[in-house]
C-alpha cells in the first residue's frame, strides 16, 4: 500500500513563500507520476501541477506558472511544490496524488493515491 503524508502548509502574507513536500512510502516511487492538486472551500478540486516519473517532463495550470514550481527526490521518495508570489486565491487545502504510470496527468481520477492534504492560507 502506497501512502502519501503532505507537510509544509500554513498561513503566509500574499507575496510570500511556502513550500509543500509530500514524503512517498513504496519502493517504485520513480515509476509513479506525482501531482499536487487544490481544493477551495465551496469549490471543486482543481489540478495544480504535475511531474513525470523522472521528473523530466512538469505542467502547471495557467494561473500558477511562474509562480510555483514543482520537484521531485526519486532517491528521497518525495515530491514538493515550491509557491512564491502567493496571492489570497491560493487558498485552499493542497493535496498530494500519485499515479501508477509513468506519464503525467492533469485529470485527479488517474491517480491512484492521495494524501490526507495540507492547508495553505493566504492573507491580503
Amino acid at each position: 500500500q502506497v501512502q502519501l503524508v503532505e507537510s509544509g502548509g500554513g498561513l503566509v502574507q500574499a507575496g510570500g513563500s511556502l513550500r509543500l513536500s509530500c514524503a512517498v512510502s513504496g519502493r517504485t516511487f520513480s515509476s509513479y507520476a506525482m501531482g499536487w492538486f487544490r481544493q477551495a472551500p465551496g469549490k471543486e478540486r482543481e489540478f495544480v501541477a504535475t511531474i513525470s516519473g523522472s521528473g523530466g517532463a512538469t505542467y502547471y495550470t495557467n494561473s500558477v506558472k511562474g509562480r510555483f514550481t514543482i520537484s521531485r527526490d526519486n532517491a528521497k521518495n518525495t515530491v514538493a511544490l515550491q509557491m512564491n508570489s502567493l496571492k489570497p486565491e491560493d487558498t485552499a487545502v493542497y493535496f498530494c496524488a500519485a499515479r501508477r504510470f509513468y506519464s503525467s496527468s492533469y485529470y485527479g481520477s488517474d491517480y491512484d493515491y492521495w494524501g490526507l492534504g495540507t492547508q495553505v492560507t493566504v492573507s491580503s
